[in-house]
């Protein structure tokens, strides 16, 4: 969604740009900048890398009481992204951040055809995009656990995305019953 994002915004003002830049969601291997690499970064692009996922700890006991009366599993969930320009100058780099920054403050609520249409979204669901301080020691242990080299980088959190599953999709159905035992006191 956050990919799809961007390039719709892109395709308004791409004159700002060499060429027409493009996001893209990756997966840690595409990092590599190896030639033989699959879908690997080319230039021209803002990488959106989901480093990480957490349960929400504040809406988290809400959606659990939901969930009692609900008959339906609900988890709140932050994700948090790397959003990385890949561009051969360092000018060229700065504009796709800057402009990566600017589409992302300009709807920071995510809600209605901005959700992934996947979701089955209810109506008045939203998701907040809000700016992650991270420390530059943290940045730079990620680029080096993804063996590249350093990149000028963002991070937001996608807050709160619910995730829900029907409760008896979890219970495994009932295979063996046994009839005409109950549970009785021994006579001492």
């Amino acid at each position: 969604m956050l990919d799809r994002r961007l390039n719709s915004a892109w395709t308004a003002d791409h004159d700002l740009f060499r060429r027409r830049p493009k996001a893209q969601l990756v997966r840690t291997e595409q990092f590599s900048r190896n030639p033989g690499v699959v879908n690997a970064i080319d230039d021209g692009t803002v990488s959106v890398f989901c480093y990480r996922a957490d349960i929400n700890k504040t809406m988290r006991p809400p959606y659990s009481s939901v969930s009692a009366t609900s008959g339906r599993v609900h988890v709140p969930v932050d994700l948090r992204f790397l959003f990385t320009a890949w561009e051969s100058d360092a000018e060229a780099e700065l504009r796709l951040i800057g402009f990566t920054l600017l589409t992302l403050e300009a709807n920071p609520i995510l809600t209605g055809p901005l959700l992934h249409p996947a979701g089955r979204w209810s109506p008045g669901e939203t998701i907040e995009l809000v700016n992650e301080d991270l420390i530059t020691e943290d940045v730079l242990r990620t680029f080096e656990t993804l063996g590249t080299d350093f990149r000028l980088s963002i991070s937001y959190i996608a807050r709160v995305v619910r995730l829900d599953l029907d409760a008896d999709t979890l219970a495994p159905d009932v295979v063996t019953a046994i009839a005409g035992s109950t549970p009785s006191a021994v006579p001492s």
